[in-house]
């Protein structure tokens, strides 16, 4: 009887022949997607600005149950042009552009102080929607930025207030001593602000809107600034 084995790609071949890869592989490829019924859209009928068809997509996806609708992807580089992502809360949109906040000595702060450009993404499964933002950021006063620490729960403004983000963690013991400490300086001083909270806004070129569909002919709406308006243009799925 033949025995598993390890290939020569680090996974373990099964006594068929198979290994974890294949299996993996046609685990992916075998998952439903589109699934349900999904909403329908007519870029025909779009509003004038994304902020306004943004708003639409984002309060349908609260009505439909999606969970975290306000969860996006923010893309960033560093100086060298090396991408990194990670997941962020939308704090505001309106006419200025998108809105998050970040501590200046974090990763994301520093890149966005060496290129201070972005793209955010926002995905809502059930809907089979996506939202994808991209532009230029803008820093906003600090009287902006203290008013979105402040209105952060006790525990976040603990966590922030401690100024790690990041950094190697050796002993979580430490890691908790120290946050117990941050918490009774907040209920100590509850208007303390972090220096380096940092509130930013960006300010979109393109923003692209897209529906999918079962059969894949997908709908793709992109606006593209010009001046102060924007121009509609659909995509190819």
């Amino acid at each position: 009887m033949q025995e598993s084995g390890t290939v020569h790609d680090g996974s373990t071949e099964q006594p068929d022949g198979t290994t974890e890869s294949d299996e993996l592989r046609q685990l992916l490829r075998g998952l439903e997607v589109f699934a349900g019924e999904l909403p329908d859209f007519d870029p025909s009928r779009a509003p004038g600005t994304p902020v306004e068809l943004f708003t639409r997509w984002l309060r349908h996806a609260i009505r439909a149950g999606v969970r975290e609708p306000h969860a996006m992807t923010v893309s960033t580089a560093d100086s060298d042009g090396r991408p990194a992502a990670r997941m962020l809360i939308l704090k505001d949109v309106g006419p200025e552009g998108w809105r998050f906040a970040s501590e200046a000595g974090s990763p994301k702060g520093r890149q966005l102080a060496a290129r201070p450009h972005a793209a955010l993404t926002f995905y809502w499964s059930s809907l089979a929607r996506q939202v994808r933002v991209r532009g230029p950021v803008v820093r906003e006063s600090a009287e902006h930025a203290a008013a979105d620490f402040l209105a952060r729960g006790a525990g976040a403004r603990a966590e922030a207030l401690l100024g790690r983000q990041s950094r190697p963690l050796t002993d979580p013991v430490e890691r908790e001593r120290a946050l117990a400490e941050s918490l009774a300086r907040v209920e100590r001083e509850p208007g303390l602000v972090a220096p380096g909270w940092t509130l930013h806004t960006v300010r979109p070129d393109t923003v692209e809107f897209w529906q999918g569909d079962r059969s894949r002919r997908h709908t793709r709406l992109r606006y593209v600034r010009e001046g102060d308006g924007w121009r509609r243009e659909l995509l190819w799925p």
